[in-house]
C-alpha cells in the first residue's frame, strides 16, 4: 500500500500519453476530447523593465483589491512564485477571457506593469482511466 501513491503518480504522465492517443486529443489539449475548464491559472511576472519602487507604490490598492476579489469567491487560491518573481493566482472563471476580465480589475495590470499568462485547468481526465471508466465522450 505504502508504494501505491507513487506508483500512480509515476503512472499518470503515461495514462495521459494513451489516453490522449486514444481519443485522439494531442498533447496541447486540441482536438476532439477536452478537459472541462473548472478555473484558470493565472501566472503574473513584473513586466520588463518594470521596478520594484513601481510595484511598491501601487501594492497596498493592490492588495485591498485581491483581498476583495478573494471575499467574493472569485480568487480560489493565491500564492507566492517560488523563484520570487511574481504571484499565481487560481481564477474562478471557465474561460480565459472570464479570468483575464476579472484580472484587468487590479490596479498593477490597469497600470500595465505586469505581464499575465493564462492557463485553463481541470480535472485530471486520465485518472478516469485509472478507475477502468471509459474516457468520457464530448
Amino acid at each position: 500500500m505504502k508504494f501505491m501513491l507513487p506508483l500512480l503518480v509515476a503512472a499518470l504522465p503515461m495514462a495521459a500519453a494513451v489516453a490522449q492517443s486514444q481519443s485522439g486529443q494531442t498533447p496541447t489539449g486540441a482536438g476532439p476530447m477536452q478537459p472541462k475548464t473548472t478555473e484558470v491559472m493565472v501566472i503574473l511576472t513584473p513586466r520588463q523593465g518594470v521596478t520594484r519602487e513601481q510595484i511598491m507604490a501601487i501594492m497596498p490598492s493592490e492588495i485591498r483589491e485581491t483581498v476583495k476579489l478573494y471575499l467574493a469567491g472569485k480568487i480560489r487560491q493565491w500564492y507566492s512564485r517560488g523563484d520570487g518573481r511574481g504571484v499565481v493566482f487560481f481564477i474562478d472563471a471557465k474561460t480565459k477571457d472570464e479570468a483575464e476580465a476579472i484580472m484587468e480589475t487590479l490596479p498593477l495590470a490597469k497600470e500595465h506593469l505586469m505581464d499575465h499568462e493564462y492557463i485553463p485547468v481541470g480535472p485530471l481526465m486520465p485518472l478516469g482511466l485509472l478507475m477502468g471508466a471509459a474516457p468520457p465522450q464530448k
